[in-house]
């Protein structure tokens, strides 16, 4: 039951540190410094996402959409963040809702166990974020320390206009978001310089709750506040209404939180973010830091096809409409990435934070530049998935002929290829053109045109054998580097040729000696030292490696690199892009899409 009664109080911060508004130095306060990780577990609703810490800190969170300004960013510096904290000595655990992103932290306290539900109101209003968090008495009292302190634009935009309405909501401005917060009326308010933060202590009897519902939206928050109940039960409803069951998988629950985060990171115009946060080191003590809160196209196609593997869910639908549309537009001018609504990925810059520690603080991607051949490619594989399933219509059929044609006009180009490197003439770009040539001719859609599509496969082919054939007859990444790469198993996964072929199979063994340890893959060989010492093992590596061992049948090795790889990740069970083999820590943006949805597709291939 509710408890509006619960006890209420001021309980003060421990004193935070130095602050400068200027370069923005200082994280929210010494008891919220930033974790590892694989620590962090992820709410989302579609159109913005939260990264909740093992203390029930939100310590990233982008408003009103995922490539918006953070207004809690204490994750890479930025002095905000909203959390429910136990007040005595405690230890940490949590999980997730079945088949959801609501997320439960639990602590075992001194005197009792506390537990606290956490989520986005789902499905997603693009305009307003309806933050829900339930304090749960499981066993004594629970005594929680509740601190909000939003700052809008990464920290710079502090509370505004702060007000306590009749009713007992806190309202106020954060730049050009309205904020409301219910459920905490006898909250205090603190400043320090132009920081201003809300806090108290709650005091819920056992086996009772108390809630606490934050609202922020770029219009006006007008009427009263949401009814809790009823939006905690619209939101469990939406979220089994959108996971599949995928019970014919080797994984069933692993597939369906997968399946959920996909979802988490999909919004209501069908774009996918490949992330949900940016900055985030991909190796430590390194400056290798990029912005993924924009959708890639290929990421996008990776979940089309995962999807379609099990079946015609949602997702592919979203990923079609989504990837057509932009071909439609753009034609042989794609880019790489795109905002949530398809508009231009901003340019690179500094936000002068101090960043994830080993980090720095960039926003915006410079892919904005870039041609990537291979997405093409992966559009086509991506519909022809959709049209196994029935799930074509003119339009998109209009894009499939988009797509063909910029092959026709750019497979000779170089590009940057899929790992966004120099502009090279790489191996796996052409290759993954050839297997979407394939894959639609296949499909007996548009029958005039299969001979022709199956034709410039075979020119392609041919073209990447004469340059690209290694001396030991596997595939090398391009004519001048003649390094193996993990990215070169996809053709013969995809069907640019058999998995039988002797290109295929020099190319398996190869990746396998030289780029696999440990059960985890390396994407190549950077230099002469040992594999993990340049980065971290790819994750998606290690799944590809899975998938085209499955397909040279052997089910064992197929099932090994699989396990080895569905671990790579913490409580919560989120996939970074990188894992960092020697200190089992995870590198890189949180939560990493393809790598979900890669895990995804070998938990259903390999139950085939």
């Amino acid at each position: 039951m509710n408890c509006p009664e619960a006890e209420t109080r001021h309980n003060p911060l421990v004193p935070v540190g130095p602050w400068n508004d200027d370069t923005m130095t200082a994280t929210i306060a010494s008891g919220f410094p930033p974790h590892v990780l694989r620590e962090y577990a992820l709410l989302a609703d579609g159109e913005r996402g939260v990264l909740v810490g093992p203390r029930g800190d939100f310590a990233w969170m982008c408003a009103p959409r995922w490539d918006s300004d953070a207004v809690f960013s204490s994750l890479i510096g930025g002095r905000s963040s909203y959390a429910v904290t136990p007040v005595e000595r405690h230890v940490w655990g949590g999980y997730y809702e079945e088949g959801s992103l609501i997320w439960r932290s639990r602590w075992v306290t001194t005197s009792g166990i506390i537990e606290c539900r956490d989520a986005l109101g789902f499905p997603g209003d693009p305009h307003r974020a309806v933050i829900l968090r339930r304090i749960m008495a499981v066993q004594g009292d629970a005594r929680v320390r509740v601190i909000l302190q939003p700052a809008a634009g990464f920290g710079r935009t502090h509370l505004g206009e702060l007000h306590r309405d009749d009713a007992g909501c806190w309202r106020g401005r954060l730049g050009e978001l309205r904020l409301r917060w219910t459920g905490a009326a006898a909250a205090q308010v603190s400043e320090e310089g132009r920081s201003r933060q809300l806090d108290v202590e709650i005091t819920v009897p056992e086996g009772e709750h108390h809630d606490l519902l934050l609202e922020l939206a770029d219009t006006s928050l007008t009427g009263q506040s949401p009814d809790t109940d009823r939006t905690w039960a619209a939101t469990e409803t939406a979220w089994r209404d959108a996971v599949p069951k995928l019970g014919d998988t080797i994984a069933p629950r692993d597939a369906r939180h997968a399946y959920a985060v996909l979802r988490g990171l999909t919004s209501a115009g069908g774009g996918m973010v490949a992330a949900s946060t940016m900055s985030l080191p991909e190796r430590a003590a390194q400056g290798r830091n990029y912005d993924y809160r924009y959708v890639w196209i290929r990421d996008q196609c990776y979940t089309g096809q995962a999807v379609a593997a099990d079946g015609a869910h949602p997702l592919l639908d979203d990923a079609v409409r989504f990837v057509a549309q932009r071909l439609l537009e753009d034609g042989p001018k794609l880019t790489p990435a795109y905002t949530i609504t398809g508009g231009r990925v901003p340019d690179q810059r500094s936000l002068n934070l101090p960043g994830y520690p080993g980090g720095s603080d960039i926003v915006g991607n410079h892919v904005n530049a870039q041609f990537q051949l291979d997405a093409f490619g992966e559009a086509l594989l991506l519909f022809a998935a959709a049209a196994r399933h029935d799930r074509l219509d003119k339009n998109h059929y209009q894009a499939v002929t988009a797509a063909v044609s910029a092959i026709q006009a750019r497979w000779r180009q170089p590009d940057a290829g899929i790992w966004e490197l120099d502009d090279q003439r790489w191996a796996h770009s052409r290759l993954t053109c050839a297997a979407g040539l394939r894959a639609m001719a296949a499909t007996g859609v548009g029958t005039a045109d299969a001979t022709a599509w199956s034709a410039l496969a075979d020119a392609i082919l041919a073209d990447a054998t004469s340059d690209c054939l290694h001396p030991s007859g596997r595939w090398q990444r391009a004519p001048s580097d003649p390094r193996v790469d993990a990215a070169l198993l996809l053709p013969a996964i995809r069907g640019a040729l058999p998995a039988t072929d002797a290109r295929s199979l020099a190319t398996y063994r190869a990746v396998h000696e030289q780029l696999g340890e440990e059960g985890y893959v390396y994407r190549f060989r950077q230099d002469s030292d040992p594999l993990g010492k340049a980065e971290g093992a790819f994750l998606l590596c290690g799944f590809l490696m899975s998938l085209a061992a499955h397909q040279q049948g052997e089910p064992v090795a197929a099932a090994r690199w699989f396990e080895r790889n569905r671990a790579a990740c913490g409580p919560p069970g989120l996939f970074s892009e990188e894992y960092d083999v020697t200190q089992r820590q995870l590198r890189g943006n949180l939560p990493q899409a393809f790598v979900h949805a890669l895990m995804l597709e070998t938990s259903i291939s390999l139950a085939l």
